[in-house]
């Protein structure tokens, strides 16, 4: 197996999320230019954090159109594993591949720190190693991560079980005081209605190690690298 991890001009998170994939879970992984429509023959791709084209117009909206992001939405609708992290969940929702938006955070500043989130779905190549319920820890950084859709979205959503992970207290309680940027029902990350693309706010490449403060971002790329290995 081998996973591809894009490089927009802003990103911030790719060499963390190279690192967490290759140093730590030890998976061939390379860096894809976002110049470019190759993705090298990788068998998954992720869509890292950070300011991909510097945000301007809007976060995501300039990098849906860069070359690579045209390869990306051909290997998702054929099935392929795309999992976009913070700024990645917000390039995805820009190109369609996954619904809502995501707003400028409901306190209107920009939130960094450690946080818990509750697994709601085990039924995803990125969540089939987690157990339902289980909480996690991880960072967020992100200043538009308040996520939005509209009723009918939604609905949909909760229907077919495509929320991946909701903001929580330690002991999984929803909570108002666990949502950290106002999103839509604590949505913390959801999957597309193929359930092969992962959009979430919080950074699993961040916590892949004991010494990031928590380590339970790498369940994720294991659970990622099991479904690939058994494909």
């Amino acid at each position: 197996m081998k996973f591809g991890v894009l490089v927009f001009p802003g990103s911030n998170c790719d060499q963390d999320t190279h690192h967490a994939l290759g140093a730590v879970m030890g998976a061939p992984v390379t860096y894809l230019w976002h110049a470019s429509h190759d993705l090298e023959g990788c068998d998954a791709i992720l869509v890292p954090g950070g300011f991909a084209y510097g945000d301007y117009l809007r976060t995501g909206a300039i990098a849906r159109f860069s070359p690579i992001m045209q390869s990306v939405r051909r290997f998702a609708d054929a099935g392929g594993l795309v999992m976009g992290i913070c700024n990645g969940f917000q390039i995805l929702c820009e190109a369609g591949l996954l619904p809502g938006a995501l707003m400028r955070n409901a306190g209107q500043r920009y939130v960094c720190r450690h946080l818990h989130l509750r697994v709601e779905t085990t039924n995803s190549a990125f969540t089939g190693g987690l157990a339902l319920g289980q909480v996690l820890q991880m960072p967020i950084g992100h200043m538009e991560g308040n996520y939005f859709c509209d009723a009918e979205t939604l609905a949909t959503l909760k229907r077919d079980d495509r929320i991946a992970f909701r903001y929580a207290t330690p002991a999984g309680e929803l909570t108002a005081e666990a949502n950290p940027n106002g999103s839509l029902e604590n949505i913390a990350g959801i999957l597309s209605e193929g359930r092969n693309v992962l959009g979430m706010m919080p950074h699993p490449d961040r916590s892949s190690e004991a010494l990031l403060g928590s380590a339970d971002g790498l369940l994720l790329f294991q659970s990622m690298a099991r479904s690939l290995a058994t494909a």
